[in-house]
């Protein structure tokens, strides 16, 4: 029963990747019962969801739906709706966009009377940045696992320079 339910029912998850053309990689967090110690720990679930305009990008939250019939092996949901675009925060009521606990225009007009501080966000000039940040495009890899030096030979030891025994 709680498996047809779940097969039916809409996720909502972060897309992560752009992978397959026409197909967004989108990680979903389930919570998942520890009968033991009677707690809900986190699991996360990667589906490809249909995204034929390519709409969502690396860091939005998405909204998706199981197809009736796959599309391909890999592709098994669609994207039904943006939820939330990763970038420029926009206050929902108001609709001004906003840094942290103040909206850009409070920002801009205490600068023009008083200058921008120091250390504050003040200096930034957000009308010329991208919408999304300077990396938008840009391919990430801090993923990978960097390298890790095994052997640590003092000074003085036989191997200490030689580069293949570190």
């Amino acid at each position: 029963m709680a498996k047809s339910l779940a097969r039916s029912a809409l996720f909502v998850g972060k897309c992560i990747a752009h992978e397959l053309k026409g197909a967004a990689k989108v990680e979903v967090k389930l919570l998942e019962l520890d009968e033991n110690l009677h707690m809900y720990f986190p699991s996360f679930q990667h589906y490809f969801a249909d995204d034929p305009k390519e709409e969502c990008k690396t860091g939005d939250i998405v909204l998706i739906r199981e197809l009736p019939k796959k599309k391909t092996v890999l592709i098994t949901h669609s994207v039904e709706k943006m939820l939330y675009k990763l970038g420029d925060v926009t206050d929902p009521i108001t609709g001004k966009n906003v840094i942290m606990s103040k909206y850009r225009d409070q920002i801009k007009e205490r600068n023009e009377q008083f200058g921008p501080g120091e250390g504050d966000a003040g200096g930034f000039n957000y009308e010329e940045a991208p919408p999304r940040g300077w990396q938008e495009g840009k391919k990430d890899f801090s993923h990978r696992v960097g390298y890790k030096a095994w052997h640590v030979f003092e000074p003085g030891h036989p191997l200490h320079d030689d580069p293949a025994a570190s």
